[in-house]
């Protein structure tokens, strides 16, 4: 029940980053401002590479990308003006994390989830109430603030149910079980997240087609926030005790002292700018570049968020098979992310076929899906006992920076794809080099965090020295009989 509750909550708000907030709020956003009273909306117009678009559609674009909202002699787009609503609620949400990160580590984490989750759908519902764009950067800014502090529960519990299977501390010989674990667990909570961001994609775009846009909007907006909110159940039939009472005064900051832990957060920093980049960048080429129809654009969603339901879960017995730990993995995210980047960047210039773009896709949506997946499992293997709060408020709050700036990129140079894919083959090459270079590594963060120790001998048996035994589970919740279940299964030939 605890393992399917948690990846119920990332069914239930992975979409609010990649979904709601870069789509659906912009959409809402563009309805609201004034178009120029020439600006067509039947029959097809003209794009810049002179290709036939739908009116209908150029006139989303152009309201998306185009500056009308005017501000103190400023212009800004519907999309800067989702980002500095975005930048706003990173702001808010820093020094509450801070805060919160204490709280969290001596068991107030129900609580804190509850309330976050529940805020965060609150200012959902109201979107379309008030048909002003000055409503959405707090509107934006309070989501943005409460999905960080209710992922950062999340991310923590991952860390505890990892340890309710392997014990507090194991033995060196012992990591692999904790790989296994971890990243069973990860993979298919982001598998369930995918899920989650077709269901909006899918309904955003069935919304549209209906005449009331901004209406439709609204309930799109409406939905989110209740799908949001049904994550509560996750926290209301999970929760694990702490005994963490005595916590310094820098516990916030105790990050800083473990240079593993720091290598993990600018590989999520990194991949989040550059998965977001990618896929804003790619969809606004598609709309106003390439014109591609309403039905192409779903495909391209379906297969970007359906396609790591099927091949997240095969990646666990792959990573059992190579026995590769999640830094592996990651270089190897990095490394298909620098594919596409590259590859759209070379063909920038060209006529890019549907097929050509769901090819695209499937490569982009599994580096996306290994990113999140396993820049998850290394923060938590490098994450000591008692702290697990203060890591996991660093790890989202540096995965919202880097998807916010990653958004921001694509938002401010809609016409031009090559900003986006070079600057996302860029970040994916230093990723890499960071990774690399730098030595990162779980099983010694893993050490240095106090979860691993050197093997050692507890006894004597008729063939000499003997180890002590596999694992010493201390769960108290029951997941670890399922865990167990699912790696004896991933092990059957």
């Amino acid at each position: 029940m605890e393992v399917f509750s948690w990846c119920s909550y990332e069914l239930c708000s992975y979409f609010v980053l990649h979904v709601l907030i870069p789509i659906v709020f912009p959409l809402i956003i563009s309805q609201i401002v004034k178009f120029p009273k020439d600006e067509p909306v039947h029959g097809f117009v003209q794009n810049t590479r002179g290709l036939n678009c739908s009116a209908k559609e150029m006139k989303i674009y152009h309201g998306l990308t185009s500056p009308y909202i005017n501000v103190n002699h400023a212009k800004y787009s519907a999309l800067e003006w989702t980002s500095i609503s975005w930048a706003i609620g990173i702001l808010i949400a820093a020094p509450i994390l801070g805060f919160l990160s204490t709280h969290l580590d001596r068991g107030h984490q129900p609580i804190i989830a509850i309330g976050a989750t529940a805020i965060g759908a609150i200012f959902c519902l109201p979107s379309g109430f008030f048909k002003t764009v000055w409503i959405f950067p707090p509107y934006i800014a309070f989501i943005i603030a409460a999905i960080t502090v209710a992922s950062a529960t999340h991310t923590r519990h991952l860390g505890f149910m990892v340890r309710g299977f392997t014990g507090p501390t194991i033995q060196k010989s012992q990591f692999q079980i904790r790989r296994a674990v971890s990243g069973w667990l990860s993979l298919y909570a982001a598998a369930a997240g995918t899920l989650g961001c077709a269901v909006i994609a899918s309904f955003t775009y069935h919304m549209l087609k209906e005449k009331e846009e901004f209406i439709s909007l609204w309930v799109v907006s409406i939905y989110s926030g209740l799908i949001w909110l049904l994550g509560i159940f996750h926290f209301l039939t999970s929760n694990r005790p702490t005994n963490r009472t005595s916590i310094s005064r820098a516990h916030a900051l105790s990050i800083f002292k473990y240079p593993h832990a720091l290598g993990s957060l600018a590989g999520v920093f990194l991949s989040s700018l550059t998965t977001m980049c990618i896929f804003t960048g790619t969809l606004l080429y598609l709309v106003g570049q390439l014109c591609f129809s309403p039905a192409s654009l779903l495909y391209f969603w379906l297969i970007y968020f359906i396609f790591p339901l099927v091949l997240l879960p095969l990646m666990h017995p792959l990573q059992h098979v190579l026995k590769s730990d999640s830094v592996k993995m990651q270089i190897l995210g990095f490394a298909l992310s620098a594919i596409t980047a590259g590859m759209g960047f070379y063909y920038k210039g060209k006529i890019w076929r549907r097929k050509h773009v769901l090819a695209l896709a499937l490569f982009q949506s599994t580096s996306t899906g290994i990113l999140h997946a396993f820049g998850r499992v290394l923060l938590v293997d490098c994450s000591p006992y008692g702290k697990e709060g203060a890591f996991s408020t660093w790890f989202v709050l540096v995965k919202v920076l880097g998807t916010g700036l990653g958004f921001t990129i694509a938002s401010v140079a809609p016409g031009n794809i090559g900003v986006s894919f070079g600057v996302a083959f860029f970040t994916s090459v230093v990723a890499m080099a960071v990774l690399i270079f730098g030595n990162v590594s779980d099983l010694d963060g893993a050490v240095a965090a106090g979860n691993v120790e050197e093997d050692h001998v507890v006894g004597y048996g008729e063939g000499g020295v003997s180890s002590s035994p596999l694992v010493h589970g201390v769960d108290i919740a029951g997941s670890s009989t399922e865990i167990k279940e699912c790696l004896e299964k991933s092990e059957t030939p």
